[in-house]
């Protein structure tokens, strides 16, 4: 009997249903854009503690362009329930398909890596699990608990899905208390079909309008991504939408096209156009704001959530 081994490696497509479609245009990068590549000593230590506690960062999944400037600073972004996302956004590097079963240490292994970067202000998201029967809100508030058992003095923030079709998912993550409860819209309603396909815009809304009528002192916080072929009152509409649903802090950045098969950028938006959003966007009423090229979620979250206090404290 002949036995035929196969010593060739064909690893799994990132992004299997992204593999037919027609390469997409890149667009020249604008001078603004560019950022240093990560070099750091600190980077380094960053990089080491998150391997060691086998933990997964959006910061290295989504490709942040942000990456050197926050590990040097030993500020990291931590993506719980795996690496592999159930849906397939138009615009997100995070590698799509079926997930793994959750690993029930890892709420601790995250509390481990907070305490040894010594973060006084930690965000955690995740991928999207829509195989689950709470789409992971359980494992949300287990990795909470977890920050406030080992790390009783960091402040946390939690960027999660939208629980789309589980029902009283966002009650339990509500009840663990995080301090900034994010959400992101990504962009404007007309363009989810194309962008975020397996997403609904009101859905999105309607569920940060419900953290702060379950626990109104929770700031609730949401983003978006500029460039992708929205209209300028379409942004505004936004805001507006945001702000009936009482959030607190908004972000505006320029999406970066991982890839010719993701979505095309279709412009790069000058710096002083996110000055406008900006000041727009306080004229609105939100306490916090954040517009600019390389803003993104969790970029200089700490400092933030202190500015963010201090405007509601101001306010009241």
């Amino acid at each position: 009997m002949t036995v035929i081994i196969d010593t060739l490696t064909r690893p799994r497509p990132r992004h299997p249903e992204k593999a037919s479609r027609p390469d997409s245009p890149v667009l020249r990068k604008p001078d603004w854009i560019r950022v240093k590549a990560p070099v750091s000593r600190g980077y380094a230590a960053t990089h080491a503690i998150v391997r060691e506690n086998k933990l997964v960062t959006v910061c290295e999944e989504a490709g942040c362009p942000n990456i050197g400037e926050c590990w040097e600073k030993k500020h990291a972004t931590f993506m719980i329930m795996g690496d592999t996302c159930t849906r397939a956004c138009a615009f997100c590097n995070v590698k799509t398909g079926l997930p793994g079963a959750l690993d029930p240490a890892e709420p601790e292994h995250v509390a481990l890596a907070v305490a040894k970067l010594g973060l006084a202000h930690v965000v955690v998201t995740s991928v999207d699990r829509d195989d689950l029967a709470d789409g992971g809100a359980g494992h949300f508030a287990e990795t909470i608990a977890a920050i406030r058992k080992t790390c009783p003095s960091t402040t946390i923030e939690i960027l999660t899905p939208d629980f789309l079709r589980k029902d009283g998912a966002l009650e339990q993550v509500v009840a663990a208390r995080p301090d900034v409860f994010n959400h992101n819209l990504e962009t404007v309603p007309s363009r989810y079909l194309t962008v975020r396909p397996g997403a609904r815009y009101f859905h999105s809304i309607r569920l940060l309008q419900q953290v702060k009528e379950l626990d109104p002192s929770i700031f609730t916080k949401s983003g978006i991504m500029v460039g992708l072929g929205e209209e300028r009152n379409e942004v505004l509409q936004l805001m507006d939408d945001l702000r009936s649903a009482d959030v607190d802090f908004l972000t505006i950045g320029q999406y970066l096209q991982p890839t010719r098969k993701h979505h095309p950028v279709v412009r790069f938006i000058p710096p002083d156009e996110f000055k406008s959003y900006e000041a727009i966007a306080y004229a609105k009423g939100f306490l916090m704001v954040s517009a600019s090229p390389l803003t993104r979620s969790s970029h200089h979250a700490g400092e933030d959530f202190a500015r963010l206090k201090a405007a509601r404290a101001a306010r009241t």
